[in-house]
Parts: C-alpha cells; sequence; structure tokens
C-alpha cells in the first residue's frame, strides 16, 4: 500500500453553532498533488490551519497523521515536516529578497554558512537572483508568490501546504507557478493544494477532493469526477447521407442531427464505452467521417457537488476528437 504523507479520520472543526467541518476524511499519497476544492467559506483554509498546527480540531475528531507523526501527540515533529504558503504572502516587503530568505533560515536554527548556501541555492532554483538585493515591496506579485514558496522550503519540507497559491495572479505567472509545483512534486514532496480555480486543480492534482458544506461531497481523480456528472456523450458526423442513416439504426438510442447529418450517442467517455461505440459501427461496415467525445469539465463537477447551476445536457468543452 502506497505510504500516506497525510491522514486524518473525521476531521471536524465548528465555531460556536457554525459548522465548518463535519466529519471529513482525508488521505494524501506521498509525492503527490492533492487538491482541496469547495466555495467559498466551505472549510479549506479550515482544514490547511488544523492540519500544518495552526488551529486544534475539535474534540471527536479522529486520528491526525502528517508526515507519519501523530498531529495531537508529536505536533512539533509534524511542524519540522511541513511547509506553509498561505493565501496572503509572509515575505517582509521592507527588506530584500536575500534579508528574507536569511531571516527564515535563522527562525530554522540553521548555522550561518549553511543559511546563506541554502538561500542562495533557492533564490536561483526560483529565478530571483537578479532581484535578491532589491527591497520585496518592489517584486511583482509574482516573484513575491516565488520568493514565499522558497521561504516555505528553507526548512527542506516534505509536506507543503499551498492554501490558494495563485490567487492574484496574472495567466502567465499563474502557469510559472504550476511549472514550480510540479517541479517539487518531481522533487519527492507532496502537495496539499486549495484553490479556487478549477482549471488548476485539472492540470495539477493527481487527486481532487470537493468540499461542501463541511463534508467531501466527492473525490477521485479529475477523469473519474467528470464521470460522476451527466451529459457526457460521442458525435459522430458523416458525409455520405446513406452512411449516416445505417449508422443510426446500427446504433439504437441516438439523438440525431439530419441537417449537419451528426449523431449523438450518450457516453462517460471512458475507453470501453468508446470501443464499444467502434465496434457497432465496424460490424455494420460503418465508418465516421469525424468522431468527436465531449466529456463535463470539473466546472460542471463543482457546480453539480456544490448545488449551483443545473448540469447542461450538452457540455462545450470537447475533449478529443478523432478524424
Amino acid at each position: 500500500m502506497t505510504n500516506l504523507a497525510i491522514a486524518a479520520n473525521g476531521l471536524r472543526k465548528s465555531y460556536g453553532d457554525k459548522v465548518v467541518l463535519d466529519g471529513v476524511d482525508l488521505a494524501v499519497p506521498e509525492g503527490t498533488i492533492f487538491s482541496l476544492l469547495g466555495p467559498n467559506g466551505a472549510g479549506k483554509t479550515t482544514a490547511v490551519k488544523i492540519l500544518s498546527t495552526l488551529i486544534s480540531a475539535d474534540p471527536g475528531t479522529g486520528d491526525i497523521h502528517i508526515g507519519g507523526h501523530n498531529l495531537a501527540t508529536h505536533p512539533q515533529a509534524v511542524r519540522a515536516a511541513i511547509g506553509v504558503t498561505g493565501q496572503f504572502s509572509a515575505v517582509d516587503g521592507l527588506i530584500t529578497g536575500e534579508e528574507n530568505m536569511l531571516l527564515m533560515a535563522d527562525l530554522h536554527h540553521l548555522p550561518k554558512r549553511e543559511g546563506r548556501r541554502v538561500a542562495a541555492e533557492l533564490l536561483e532554483r526560483f529565478d530571483l537572483v537578479e532581484a535578491a538585493k532589491k527591497p520585496a515591496s518592489t517584486y511583482s506579485g509574482g516573484m513575491k508568490r516565488r520568493l514565499d514558496i522558497a521561504m516555505t522550503l528553507v526548512g527542506d519540507p516534505r509536506i507543503i501546504f499551498l492554501d490558494e497559491p495563485t490567487t492574484g495572479l496574472d495567466p502567465r505567472s499563474r502557469h510559472n507557478m504550476w511549472q514550480i509545483i510540479r517541479g517539487l512534486v518531481t522533487g519527492g514532496v507532496t502537495v496539499f493544494l486549495t484553490t479556487q480555480y478549477l482549471e488548476e486543480a485539472d492540470e495539477l492534482a493527481n487527486r481532487i477532493a470537493v468540499l461542501n458544506d463541511g463534508k467531501i461531497a466527492a473525490q477521485g481523480t479529475a477523469e473519474e469526477l467528470k464521470r460522476l456528472i451527466p451529459g457526457g456523450h460521442v458525435r459522430l458526423r458523416f458525409a455520405d447521407p446513406a452512411a449516416y442513416r445505417s449508422a443510426a439504426l446500427a446504433l439504437g438510442e441516438v439523438t440525431r442531427d439530419d441537417e449537419a447529418l451528426a449523431l449523438q450517442i450518450p457516453s462517460d467517455g471512458s475507453q470501453r464505452d468508446l470501443r464499444s461505440v467502434l465496434d457497432r459501427l465496424d460490424s455494420s461496415g460503418i465508418e465516421a467521417d469525424e468522431l468527436t467525445v465531449h466529456t463535463p469539465d470539473l466546472d460542471d463537477v463543482f457546480f453539480a457537488l456544490t448545488g449551483g447551476t443545473t448540469i447542461p445536457n450538452q457540455p462545450s468543452q470537447s475533449k478529443e476528437t478523432v478524424r
């Protein structure tokens, strides 16, 4: 069985009568990216704060293990194993980027020479060498986030909590941050990511959990979550009207578009489902001129699981086209 970097059972947290987390179970394998999604106020940041020892869970919460350490009995060992980058930058704008790094090295009680070596390596790794001597207040949003993560890595954590790390960044800076996050995992780090950008979770996460009303509404890979939502279909288009009519008869339950010579067949987008459609065409000696697989995207999943807009019957996103 894969070792778990994070394992939480029955995570609970309330503030007065307000229940924020109501029995949340989480399991994050080592060396993966796990993304926690949810509407604003769903409890994502609260979960991060509990798992990173910043606040305590409520009585009745089950065991929580981070990096193999019991959170309740060995919080110091947990803190030594993790790094946290919150929604708001921890960078001190009054001092330089290098001074921010050296301050973090001091907080980790690194010897002066070791601290300077680590700071220099991380500044180079995150492309901040040229700006290292400049006040951090002069940095762009993307540079500040890079410095923030570099500071988090000073203590060489094996588990990093990234709480909405790309909020407010322009698209180019967001994509640069994605590359950094992928690089962390390549180096063996486990990343626990909360984000308000569904595309970000789709791009990065090995597994995704959707938090709603204090509970996990669903979790799995991005593809597994998309298959929970109705509306997926295969669309076949024909140039030959005779082939179109023959395919409609061979496939049975289809939606016809006689003007476009196109057929739509309900499908979950899986390889097995697609093969079934192709086998039925092959057995009748019919060849489509174009085949397109349409599947719901994470936006559809999010809205369905969090009580949002009704899922459309014909999602606009096309995931694959075969000609």
